[in-house]
């Protein structure tokens, strides 16, 4: 599938991929089909915002879990990053996934890669059960997304 140069939108089918998680376990989104899922994109492991945003997923696992919903991170940072990250902020339930090779692939098919360095944007994308993207947003480097805002955008789904 072609690398694109804007974020995917509401209502655009959600390219498949598969990618490892901190464990070195393939994550297929095909796979999730009948769930929701909340791809949460963030530029580098070890970073204070980046942190924040891992870290509330993995605080409100039990909410996404009631509203059908798999919330993932993915940034560009290796398998054994990932997982020494997640080790360090505790993240038990979340599965953190690993777009480094090739680089940032997935985040250039879901439009949010940033060429100019080299990582993934901060974005949440919601996939539907279908395998729709039911929500997109991008954020600033610099800013948390709002866990509650994605929270209510789900519960109205």
């Amino acid at each position: 599938m072609a690398e694109r140069k804007s974020p995917l939108q509401k209502g655009e089918m959600a390219p498949d991929f598969t990618l490892k998680d901190q464990n070195g376990k393939d994550f297929k989104l095909e796979d999730l089909r009948g769930k929701r899922v909340l791809l949460s994109f963030h530029p580098l492991a070890w970073t204070g915002i980046c942190a924040k945003q891992m870290q509330s997923l993995e605080a409100n696992k039990e909410t996404f879990q009631s509203l059908n919903t798999v919330p993932v991170g993915i940034s560009v940072d290796s398998v054994p990053t990932k997982k020494a990250w997640a080790e360090d902020l505790k993240i038990k339930d979340v599965r953190l996934l690993s777009d480094f090779w090739p680089h940032g692939r997935v985040a250039k098919l879901y439009g949010i890669f940033q060429e100019d360095k080299g990582i993934a944007g901060r974005a949440n994308i919601i996939v539907d059960e279908k395998g729709k993207v039911a929500f997109s947003k991008v954020y600033e480097i610099s800013e948390l997304p709002d866990i509650n805002e994605i929270i209510e955008v789900l519960k109205k789904l």
